[in-house]
C-alpha cells in the first residue's frame, strides 16, 4: 500500500464546480455536474462507480484530454482549464503521464523506444532519450526486455512498460484508466504495487479509476462516483 501523503502536503489539483456534458444530436447528456475535488500532493487516489457514473470523464478533464463545459481545474499553479488546445498540448507533453488498459504500446517499436516516445518532444538528443528509457526501464524491472516487441511480452509486461513511458519524463500527475482491466490477479498486484511505490518512493501524485475494489485496497484514498457526483465525504 501507498504511504500517506505529508498532513501538510499542498494541494497538486483542486476541482471546482465542475460540470461537462455529451450532446447526441438534440439529446443533451450530462456527465458531471457541479463536482468539486481536492487532491493532495503525493496521493494515491482511486476514482470509483458504476458504468457511466463520470469517472473516465473526470480523469480526462483534470489530464487536459477533454474540455469541461465550467467550472474550475488547477493542477499545480496552471489553471488548466484556461489553457488553449496548443498549450493544453504543451502542458499534458511536460506534466501528465498516461496508462491505459489496453498498454497502447506501438507493435513495431521495442519496449525502450516505446518508452522513448514522449520524450521526441522534448528537446533531448537522441542518446539522452535512450538513457531516459533506459532509467525508466529499470524503475519497472524491465532492462532485460530494452529490446524485446511488445508481442514478445506478457500482459503484465506490457503494462510496466506503458508506466515506464508515463514516468521517463518526470511528470507532475500520473493518470491511469483501468490500469488492470485486461491483467490477471497477478500481473495486476505487481502492476498496482508498481504505482504505490512511484508515489512512497518517488513522491508521484497517481489518479486511478477502477472498477475492481481489490485494486482500489491499494490506494490510499477512495472516492465513489455517483451519476456525475461525488457520493461521499471528501474535500
Amino acid at each position: 500500500m501507498s504511504a500517506a501523503p505529508a498532513p501538510d502536503a499542498p494541494p497538486l489539483v483542486v476541482v471546482r464546480d465542475l460540470c461537462k456534458a455529451y450532446r447526441r444530436g438534440d439529446q443533451v447528456l450530462p456527465v458531471l455536474e457541479g463536482l468539486s475535488l481536492t487532491i493532495p500532493q503525493g496521493e494515491f487516489l482511486a476514482l470509483m462507480g458504476p458504468s457511466g457514473s463520470g469517472k473516465s470523464t473526470l480523469l480526462n478533464l483534470i489530464a487536459g484530454i477533454d474540455h469541461a463545459d465550467s467550472g474550475s481545474i488547477r493542477v499545480g499553479e496552471v489553471e488548466v482549464t484556461a489553457l488553449s488546445d496548443a498549450e493544453l498540448a504543451r502542458w499534458r507533453a511536460a506534466h501528465v503521464g498516461f496508462v491505459f488498459q489496453f498498454y497502447n504500446l506501438i507493435p513495431v517499436l521495442t519496449a525502450r523506444e516505446n518508452v522513448e516516445l514522449p520524450l521526441h518532444l522534448t528537446g533531448l538528443s537522441r542518446r539522452q532519450r535512450r538513457v531516459h528509457a533506459e532509467a525508466a526501464l529499470r524503475l519497472v524491472s524491465l532492462e532485460d526486455r530494452l529490446d524485446h516487441y511488445p508481442g514478445q511480452l506478457s500482459g503484465g509486461q506490457q503494462q510496466r512498460v506503458a508506466i515506464a513511458r508515463a514516468v521517463v519524463t518526470d511528470p507532475t500527475l500520473i493518470v491511469a484508466d483501468e490500469p488492470t482491466g485486461d491483467l490477471d490477479r497477478t500481473s495486476a498486484a505487481q502492476v498496482l504495487d508498481l504505482l504505490a511505490r512511484l508515489v512512497a518512493d518517488l513522491g508521484k501524485t497517481v489518479i486511478m479509476v477502477t472498477h475492481d475494489p481489490k485494486a482500489a485496497e491499494w490506494a490510499r484514498t477512495v472516492r465513489h462516483l455517483e451519476k456525475g457526483v461525488m457520493n461521499d465525504a471528501g474535500p
